[in-house]
């Protein structure tokens, strides 16, 4: 990897926002609703931004969500009204160096199937504000996300439509890591040292940590605390970080059925990989399930690239993030994991 300012800080996670401009709504447009609010957390000295989609009741000025010159947008009715009725809610956690509406693309295919989906931007872990000595500090986000639930269940103009009986957590990569913390795992800072003392040169989380300053034999407290959140019924992990320290006795506390996702065969990520092949962590958890969806690799769940944006990373020489593995339909990719979920969260 040659440059931490851009690639390597999306390595495990998605893209940029930038400001959109607005444009009339067209009959017969699938588009959710989006809107934004800021969370009040405690173990936190600012509020976090968060993101919200939902199935529209109403058609509203249209506007793209996530567009940058590197990543293709998802449109979104800007503060639509939301859909009569009770819906599923879907917690969503961003990857290492990445954004709430960089997912942009999973969040609306979601939505559109029911569920309301709510995200936030974890600090010192996001975009622009990527740390990797930070990013060890992996409590904070699972607290992050259980703010964002409080904050949504007390929200007058969102908790009526929220079906409590009926919440589940997705994540990729870090974000996974994060939600199979609330689902009842902990991590071992030994184990993981003892992972990147033997795959130092080989394993992209690993390399990325060690190129900022991480001592793997003194990682913080906080890398073991455990924030299960039981108001969570399921999971969805995606190629999540962290699958070779976790704690074996911490197993029997995950109740709820976990779905696995991982990307590509030949092309996979070690850190990703909960197979036989890597951690085997699909194996350890009891009601677990694994989709692997190939050609692809790690960097396929980003967003969709702009034309030309390849060409772009080359001529900046930076890391090929637009370039999938020969074959790989990017835009299948996604469909395919967006289908995965929705079976899985029983969506239609």
């Amino acid at each position: 990897m040659k440059h931490v300012t851009f690639a390597m800080l999306l390595a495990l996670g998605l893209g940029l926002f930038t400001a959109a401009t607005s444009m009339p709504a067209t009959a017969g447009q699938d588009i959710a609703g989006y809107d934004r609010f800021d969370v009040q957390a405690a173990h936190r000295s600012r509020p976090l931004a968060a993101s919200i989609w939902y199935p529209a009741g109403s058609h509203i000025y249209v506007a793209p969500v996530g567009k940058s010159a590197i990543w293709q947008s998802t449109n979104a009715y800007i503060g639509a009204a939301v859909e009569p009725g009770k819906h599923p809610l879907i917690l969503l956690s961003h990857g290492s160096g990445g954004n709430m509406d960089g997912i942009g693309w999973l969040s609306s295919q979601l939505a559109l199937r029911g569920a309301i989906v709510l995200a936030v931007n974890h600090p010192g872990t996001t975009t622009g504000d990527s740390s990797p000595r930070r990013t060890m500090y992996l409590g904070q986000r699972a607290l992050d996300v259980t703010a964002a639930l409080d904050q949504v269940l007390a929200n007058p103009e969102f908790a009526p439509y929220i079906d409590t009986t009926n919440i589940s957590a997705v994540g990729f990569s870090l974000g996974g890591t994060t939600v199979l913390n609330l689902a009842g795992m902990q991590f071992d800072r030994a184990a993981y040292r003892d992972y990147c003392v033997k795959y130092q040169d080989s394993a992209q989380d690993c390399i990325f940590y060690k190129k900022g300053g991480v001592d793997f034999a003194h990682l913080p407290d906080d890398f073991t605390n455990g924030y299960r959140d039981t108001r969570i019924s399921k999971t969805v992990a995606i190629e999540p970080g962290m699958s070779f320290a976790v704690k074996p006795d911490s197993l029997a506390d995950v109740s709820n059925p976990v779905l696995f996702i991982k990307l590509g065969k030949e092309h996979g990520w070690l850190a990703g990989d909960v197979s036989a092949s890597g951690s085997n962590l699909v194996a350890k958890v009891k009601d677990a399930s694994l989709a692997v969806f190939a050609p692809a690799y790690h960097l396929t769940f980003l967003a969709e690239c702009e034309p030309g944006a390849a060409k772009l990373l080359e001529e900046m020489d930076d890391d090929p993030i637009c370039t999938d593995p020969m074959g790989t339909d990017r835009s299948l990719v996604h469909r395919q994991i967006a289908d995965q979920i929705a079976t899985f969260l029983g969506l239609p």
